[in-house]
């Protein structure tokens, strides 16, 4: 069997990472945002299960991850947790629950923890959201951290192009991974970022650093469940590898069925009461 099926079953920690990182084991790491998917990508062995704010755009339709709130992210962060057995799940908190000051995250965060029962959460920004990323870590609440391309900032940013390819902005990256690490971050996510500044941050950092487009060099990798499914179409960035073709799969199925319905086939009598 793959994955951790064939091993070590025991949960999955932020203490367990940081092993993880010092033997050179690389981390797996992909979204889920709702139980009976968690139970299959726990199952299958992946390390983290991240329930991202991506789930406004995969789940809900909308064009940018700033429409979700506190409470859809609990609901999806509970869905999730039901089905988790091993690995650690992160929650993404959403865009206005903790820029505007440290007392409202630190608050958003312990409701997010309680009522989620996810194992941490995961925050957007450097030095611009420090202070509430120390509080929260001070409340006992364990926090990963994304630098790079961070999407609830597209509105500033303008594109969803590869961030820090110019020096400055490339020191600034630099200079927020130490930042946060130092806050006492567990782990950082850089996101479409060029892969030699990945490798140096991932070499400067002692937690690990996980990537989405920010190359190999990395202590692991995470993508969207939907998008490494192929049940997304029309969205094919540089990093993203398929492991399947599911929107054909779930298309020519429910095609099936729809033609099986029309012609009396289904129910058959094997099918009946």
């Amino acid at each position: 069997m793959a994955g951790y099926l064939s091993g070590d079953t025991r949960k999955v920690t932020t203490h367990r990472l940081m092993e993880m990182k010092q033997r050179g084991e690389k981390i797996s790491m992909l979204t889920s945002y709702d139980y009976t998917v968690a139970q299959i990508v726990d199952g299958a062995g992946v390390d983290i299960i991240l329930v991202g704010d991506s789930a406004s755009n995969v789940m809900a339709g909308n064009a940018t991850t700033l429409p979700i709130t506190v409470d859809q992210m609990i609901y999806h962060g509970k869905s999730v947790t039901r089905g988790v057995k091993r690995a650690l799940v992160v929650l993404d908190m959403p865009f206005g629950s903790y820029q505007a000051d440290p007392y409202d995250g630190v608050k958003n965060a312990i409701r997010m923890m309680k009522e989620s029962h996810a194992d941490s959460l995961k925050l957007e920004g450097g030095e611009e959201v420090i202070d509430t990323v120390r509080r929260i870590i001070g409340a006992g609440i364990p926090v990963m951290g994304h630098l790079g391309l961070t999407p609830q900032s597209i509105n500033k940013f303008g594109t969803y192009g590869v961030r820090a390819k110019d020096e400055a902005e490339a020191n600034k990256l630099i200079h927020d991974a130490h930042l946060l690490e130092e806050a006492g971050c567990f782990a950082l996510v850089l996101e479409k970022i060029p892969a030699k500044l990945a490798e140096r941050v991932a070499s400067e950092l002692t937690i690990p650093v996980i990537g989405i487009g920010a190359g190999s060099k990395v202590d692991g990798q995470v993508l969207v469940v939907a998008d490494m499914l192929g049940m997304t179409q029309g969205f094919s960035p540089r990093f993203l590898r398929r492991y399947a073709d599911l929107h054909t799969v779930m298309t020519d199925a429910i095609g099936q069925y729809v033609s099986d319905v029309k012609s009396c086939d289904f129910p058959n009598e094997s099918e009946q009461y």
